[in-house]
């Protein structure tokens, strides 16, 4: 079971930046369900009955191929919703969703969500720009994913992912690093060796601990400042 949340309950972001008159018909529709690590939430293709705010939870969206390998594109935690192409009027999703770091979300019809998006226009105006940011993590991870090397995509994930789950210590097993970072097993097991052994992380039976975050930053490629800087931006025009 993943911990329970231990603050106010609208923390997830995209909520808690939205009028009170805009929430009050959306609140009493949000359900509090608990994530699971390695929990699909929906799969690509599939037909999305259910939006997801994670508050304790992080959602890894990831791209498959017919044979059965997957890469991760985008990371959503608390600041945004999973499943942004149903709440625009979709009703299948591109990619699936996998819970990363367990925890808590709501969940939310898509058509409850949609009828409160035809009503209020900060829930519209809110939903663009997040979609804007997706957008821009996607597309820069994608970069990311072709141009650098395997310990500096490794050291941006853990970054990433230190800034969602808010901690410096967490469970990841390598076989779940290989399918985010679409790269081999055995080749995620030499990246981590590397980072290891320069003192930047430890990692010990699927806990991985950050221990220089400095450092780290210092091997990771520019992709995770230039994602970072764009969820500060979008957290900024919130507040």
């Amino acid at each position: 079971m993943p911990p329970s949340p231990k603050r106010h309950p609208y923390k997830n972001q995209f909520l808690a930046g939205l009028p009170d008159e805009d929430l009050i018909n959306l609140r009493p529709q949000l359900h509090l369900i608990p994530g699971k690590m390695g929990a699909v939430l929906f799969g690509a293709g599939d037909s999305v009955r259910y939006l997801y705010f994670p508050l304790t939870a992080v959602v890894s969206m990831v791209a498959n191929s017919q044979d059965g390998r997957g890469v991760e594109v985008a990371l959503i935690g608390s600041e945004g919703l999973v499943g942004v192409s149903a709440a625009m009027g979709g009703r299948s999703n591109w990619h699936e969703a996998v819970v990363q770091a367990p925890g808590y979300l709501f969940k939310v019809t898509v058509d409850v969500f949609r009828a409160e998006l035809n009503r209020s226009a900060p829930l519209r105006d809110s939903l663009n720009r997040y979609m804007l940011f997706l957008l821009a993590q996607i597309s820069q991870t994608a970069a990311c994913n072709r141009l650098h090397r395997l310990e500096q995509r490794l050291a941006r994930w853990l970054l990433m992912t230190q800034d969602e789950v808010k901690t410096n210590e967490f469970h990841e097993t390598h076989e779940f690093l290989s399918r985010m970072l679409g790269t081999d097993r055995s080749e995620v097991t030499i990246a981590a060796g590397i980072l290891r052994e320069a003192g930047l992380i430890s990692y010990n039976r699927g806990k991985v601990k950050i221990v220089d975050r400095k450092r780290l930053e210092e091997v990771s490629c520019e992709c995770y400042q230039i994602i970072a800087s764009a969820l500060m931006r979008l957290c900024e025009k919130r507040s």
